[in-house]
């Protein structure tokens, strides 16, 4: 066991949550040292290579606000970045902040106690021990991949791979038949991409997903200029919107920047028609009651599913293509570059899951209760154990050896999705019970980053040693964010998404992230900190 090291702030990851962390404590003077399991920066986008991996959030506005000369200096080239330009971005960062020489790479976190000295102590899988007063877990919301347990998973003969870890150097295609298993938002990236270069794609899909066309396209410099000009009022704009986004200067995913005005329970089948041959998928944003009435919700579906039916060439692909039985909005919304156009070409294959599910993988492929189908390398595209999976990975006890796996085996329990009650000086940005993934990450970032580094100052200047959300307060809260939700296509009773742990078998079905905007919720969380720390316990 190597010799333990002491700091006064241990980060656990260093993608864009990690970085800023790391920034803003070491301008404050602190020992930190923040810990990766990677060999590089950039956290999602560094795992996430597979084809066609792209943002959909405005590159413009997925980037730091904290830095007005890094705002001057990156310019991006498209509407919404692929993954190769946001690597490159987080590199970017992290050579012109000089974040390296504080980062511990290619190290795992497997435990991490809290002990009788009021200590954090952390241990690696490299062996590596350390003490902290503060302990940051900036491990991401969406970084613990899901791989299904499928009889026969280990007899399949070709390669296997998951996009949420993708080989670095890519994967060639070309001249090989192709299975993937998942059309979320990664599948629904990298199929069109992987159809352009396989011999054949088979695609096995459980539940179709709604998505919208992204309208991707490159930037103008007249575009970029303006944008720049603007940006110390763009940023204030992210920071007091429902969901750090304006969509400045364009609508994406098909959307408008218009909010909608009109019913879709006044119109006639007829009129929903006509809009869809107008306005196509992007028709469905007209109208205001979607997300709020089941039946309105339902009539979108029909306008969704009606043109399907006039991008689908083969009736029975379009048919299995045809999302039924959920509302559109339960699920974090997916865009798209020719998805349903891949299914016209004649090297793509639909095996629709409802009509028959995987029996098991076998030596040459999957066998399915409609029948066998064989390729030469198989793809996960299966997501992630959102919010909670990278945190539960670890061994993380807090006061008396309570372990977060016990604590939170109902469900996740956080105060402001920043802190859990008996787990005292321990941060979790970005943590269940926060907007998170129902926001832009990179504006949820900076605010808790932020947050996290004020109330350290704060702890230091009225010589305070620990801090821990009260149980009351963190009751209350999780009461809060369930309530907010109810009511939403989000917590409808049809709805199975990984927002509500659907996707994990076992996981306690429980909302996760906090819908009441990001602008209110930065409100309150500034309110907290103005009162000193309303609901957490502060000892010197």
């Amino acid at each position: 066991m190597a010799e333990s090291r002491d700091y006064d702030v241990i980060i656990v990851g260093a993608g864009f949550a990690g970085m800023y962390m790391l920034h803003r404590l070491c301008n404050l003077g602190l020992t930190v040292r923040a810990l990766e399991a990677g060999d590089d920066v950039g956290g999602t986008w560094y795992w996430n290579r597979y084809p066609g991996a792209r943002c959909d959030v405005p590159s413009m506005e997925y980037s730091y606000s904290f830095s007005p000369e890094l705002e001057q200096e990156w310019t991006w080239t498209e509407v919404m970045a692929a993954q190769p330009e946001i690597l490159a971005y987080a590199n970017h960062v992290a050579d012109r902040f000089d974040l390296r020489r504080d980062i511990q790479f290619n190290t795992r976190v497997s435990s991490v106690y809290y002990g009788d000295d009021k200590q954090w102590t952390i241990s690696t899988d490299t062996g590596h021990r350390f003490h902290t007063r503060y302990c940051i877990m900036a491990t991401g919301c969406l970084s613990m991949p899901n791989t299904p347990d499928v009889e026969g998973a280990g007899d399949f003969g070709g390669p296997v791979y998951h996009t949420g870890q993708w080989p670095h150097k890519g994967v060639d295609f070309s001249d090989t038949s192709v299975g993937i298993i998942g059309t979320g938002s990664s599948g629904v990236q990298a199929i069109p991409v992987i159809a352009e270069q396989a011999k054949h794609l088979t695609v096995f899909q459980r539940t179709p997903n709604y998505t919208m066309p992204a309208d991707n396209k490159p930037m103008t410099a007249e575009f970029i200029e303006k944008v720049k000009a603007d940006y110390a009022s763009i940023r204030q704009q992210q920071r007091e919107s429902e969901f750090g986004i304006i969509g400045y200067g364009f609508g994406f995913g098909g959307n408008t920047r218009t909010p909608p005005t009109a019913l879709i329970m006044d119109t006639t089948e007829d009129e929903r028609h006509a809009a869809v041959l107008e306005h196509g998928f992007g028709a469905i944003h007209q109208y205001v009651d979607v997300g709020l009435n089941l039946e309105a919700n339902e009539l979108a579906c029909g306008m969704y599913r009606k043109h399907i039916d006039q991008i689908i060439e083969d009736p029975q692909t379009a048919e299995g293509l045809m999302p039924r039985g959920y509302p559109i909005g339960c699920k974090r919304p997916v865009i798209d570059t020719q998805y349903y156009e891949a299914y016209n070409r004649d090297n793509v294959t639909l095996v629709d899951l409802r009509r028959g599910g995987i029996e098991r993988i076998t030596a040459k492929g999957i066998q399915t209760q409609q029948g066998d189908y064989e390729f030469d390398a198989l793809i996960y595209a299966t997501g992630f154990d959102a919010m909670t999976g990278a945190l539960l990975n670890m061994d993380i006890r807090g006061r008396d050896g309570v372990t977060l796996s016990d604590y939170w085996e109902a469900g996740p329990r956080t105060y402001l999705g920043l802190q859990v009650h008996g787990f005292p000086n321990l941060f979790t940005i970005t943590g269940p019970g926060s907007p998170s993934v129902r926001s832009n990450m990179m504006t949820s970032i900076e605010q808790h980053v932020d947050w996290i580094a004020d109330c350290i100052t704060y702890m230091d200047s009225h010589q305070l040693r620990a801090i821990e959300a009260t149980e009351r307060a963190e009751k209350d809260w999780i009461k809060h964010v369930y309530e907010t939700a109810q009511g939403s296509m989000l917590t409808a009773p049809s709805c199975n998404s990984w927002y509500l742990g659907a996707n994990i078998p076992g996981k306690p079905r429980i909302f996760m992230p906090y819908i009441g905007g990001l602008g209110n919720y930065r409100k309150q969380c500034d309110d907290i900190a103005e009162n000193d720390y309303t609901g957490f316990n502060l000892t010197a």
